[in-house]
């Protein structure tokens, strides 16, 4: 049987996280996308990306590190990072996707060539890593604080459980068995009291238990959960504990703190352990630290991660546009929480804000052609920047430009796996209903309780709010739909499309939340209609960085104005938003008016402050400009660019 035969005969199990209760996530074979925004992005991942990603890991020696280890050459002059090894397992991850999908004989190749090397560098107490425990080499587990060890084998093992949904038993899945049972041993009730610095391994080892109905493994996971927050890693210069999110235990935290990928891997793997233990006090613990970080320390576009400096959080509303980090990697594991904690509520929040950093942060980090990537992704970028070299490593994570390759591309194969199983964060399944949450172009087949099935979605979504679906195939009286409607669609309507000759249907509005559907027939074409026209949307007073600005979003897309789309170019600091304009659709973004900023005169060799606010008044020159959706922008190169605009409060006084 094919792989993507095998995709067709038991699509239920194909997907990352495959939790205990009652609501599961549909598998990757259970929506196949055709075009539109998600499908697009899908098939430059499948058709570049992959390949990109393999040819940087095969050129830069990452690879040869494993054939190294298995030939006994080892030595000091390792090539990479010492977590460059987790970058081949995503990469892998990503291909099993792709694979089941597609069933691409180059990836199946591709597949089986990794498989194979790796394998032959395990170690035969099951240890697998390619910077440690070797000749030239600091011994095991030496350095658990900046190691990844741990963290290295935490992404073999979700590869593994990818390849294990898919395929069965298998090379990879007896390579990841065999590391699982190493760790276990190594640091299990009897073994070494220690934790990686880098949160993964617990999330690997979850969801492995789950794949293989290994309880060992899930118990090991709650054992470095619980280790968490008792000072068990050495400090870092210049960062303490919360780096770590060892500063205090996890359920005890009232928000996310520290490194922010490190925090949102820990929140995702506590979301797992408390679901298969039945931790209810563990849920609510991260129900209450992923509020307070929503409400307090996220950006507009869902990215999370304010300082530079730690990639990291920073405190309660520090949140300035410039400066934001929002590593492309938080907002991956950002949806990656969200996920685990609707699985486990049901709460419409989560797949809402899964919607907004799906749009404006995941989509927003590869370039067009799927062969370069943003790492961060500020809110506004001062200057243009240059192009980065198509043939270097690039060393700066910095927001501004999209790179092909970073010292630390953990960004690019991480995008990759997550493009590559998009659909299985789209819908879910709960008894006889179906809900869906992310709209897409493509047909759902899936399977209920009572049987199969079958919807034709058609949408050009998010550049269009009308969403038609078509019941082509239903199991009975008894099947369900459910819709999600965004919580910024005041005004939603649904509707059943009338058939030729018949009464039209006058639909009803539906408020933000889940919308309902009992009465499902074949034939039956409903609508749902999302307002997406420009609105403007304004920061939290106590947000230091942005008062006095705003911001404006089309649908689920945030926008944000390009100097390149200017003439001249001009500094975009010398502009403000005339907010009385009317902001006109154009169909992905909004045509806005400008202002020039208040004429307050340069004093040089002075600091840019004075005694009084200089007025502009109605000699302020205007012009028309486009904003564009963020997750496109310095798509045509570099630019500079920003989301929230200054407000011009004294546009037409006198």
């Amino acid at each position: 049987m094919t792989a993507v035969q095998r995709a067709a005969a038991a699509p239920a199990g194909l997907a990352p996280v495959v939790a205990a209760g009652g609501r599961r996530g549909i598998g990757v074979g259970e929506l196949t996308l055709s075009g539109g925004f998600w499908g697009t992005r899908q098939q430059v991942n499948g058709d570049a990306t992959l390949e990109h990603c393999l040819s940087w890991m095969e050129r830069l020696g990452w690879l040869a590190n494993f054939d190294r280890v298995a030939t006994g050459t080892t030595d000091e002059c390792r090539p990479g990072w010492q977590f460059s090894d987790s970058e081949v397992y995503k990469l892998m991850e990503a291909m099993v996707w792709q694979e089941v999908r597609t069933g691409d004989p180059w990836v199946s190749r591709q597949l089986a060539a990794l498989t194979a090397r790796i394998g032959a560098a395990q170690d035969e107490d099951g240890y697998l890593n390619t910077a440690y425990g070797h000749a030239g080499q600091a011994p095991r587990y030496s350095d658990m604080s900046s190691g990844h060890e741990l963290y290295c084998t935490g992404f073999l093992l979700q590869a593994a459980v990818a390849r294990f949904r898919t395929a069965g038993p298998d090379p990879l899945v007896e390579i990841a068995r065999r590391a699982a049972d190493h760790v276990c041993r190594e640091f299990g009730p009897e073994g070494t009291v220690a934790i990686c610095g880098h949160p993964e391994i617990e999330l690997g080892l979850v969801e492995l238990g789950r794949a293989l109905d290994e309880p060992r493994y899930v118990e090991q996971a709650r054992l470095f959960l619980e280790r968490r927050g008792r000072g068990l890693l050495d400090p870092i210069p210049l960062l303490g504990p919360a780096y770590f999110q060892d500063d205090q235990p996890v359920r005890e935290a009232e928000v996310w703190r520290g490194h922010a990928v490190r925090a949102l891997y820990l929140a995702a793997a506590a979301v797992d352990v408390a679901v298969d233990t039945g931790d209810a006090e563990l849920v609510d613990a991260v129900e209450r630290q992923w509020t307070r970080t929503v409400e307090r320390r996220t950006y507009l576009t869902g990215g999370m991660g304010s300082r530079h400096q730690d990639e990291g959080f920073g405190e309660d509303w520090e949140l300035p546009a410039d400066r934001a980090y929002c590593e492309t990697c938080a907002g991956i594991a950002s949806v990656m929480v969200s996920w685990r904690l609707y699985l486990a509520t049901g709460d419409v929040r989560y797949p809402d804000l899964i919607e907004r950093t799906m749009f404006n942060i995941i989509a927003t980090s590869p370039r067009a052609d799927g062969r370069a990537f943003f790492y961060a992704n500020p809110l506004q970028q001062r200057t243009a920047g240059t192009e980065a070299d198509a043939e270097q490593v690039n060393p700066r994570a910095e927001g501004g430009l999209r790179a092909p390759w970073f010292e630390v591309s953990c960004c690019p194969t991480n995008v990759a796996r997550t493009l590559a199983a998009w659909q299985a964060y789209a819908a879910s399944v709960e008894g006889d209903t179906l809900t869906l949450m992310q709209y897409a172009t493509g047909e759902l087949r899936v399977e209920l309780d009572s049987g199969v099935l079958v919807l034709q979605v058609r949408t050009e979504y998010p550049a269009a709010g009308t969403v038609e679906l078509e019941v082509v195939q239903t199991p009975g009286p008894r099947a369900s739909l459910r819709l999600r409607v965004p919580d910024w669609a005041h005004g939603a309507t649904l509707t059943r499309v009338p058939a030729p000759g018949h009464a039209t249907d006058p639909g009803r509005v539906v408020d933000p939340g889940w919308a309902v559907l009992d009465d499902l027939r074949v034939a039956d074409v409903w609508r749902l209609d999302l307002p997406t026209a420009p609105r403007l949307t304004w920061p939290d007073p106590r947000i230091d960085g942005l008062r006095g600005t705003v911001a404006v979003e089309r649908g689920p897309v945030v926008l944000c104005l390009q100097s390149r789309d200017l003439p001249g170019a001009p500094d975009l600091t010398d502009l403000c938003l005339d907010v009385d304009a009317p902001l006109a659709d154009t169909g992905d973004g909004a045509a806005v008016t400008l202002v020039s900023a208040a004429d307050r005169p340069a004093r040089p060799g002075h600091p840019p402050y004075g005694p009084a606010e200089v007025s502009g008044g109605a000699g302020r020159g205007s012009q028309h400009a486009r904003l564009v959706p963020y997750h496109s922008w310095a798509q045509d190169g570099p630019t500079a660019m920003r989301v929230f605009l200054p407000v011009a409060t004294d546009v037409g006084s006198g």
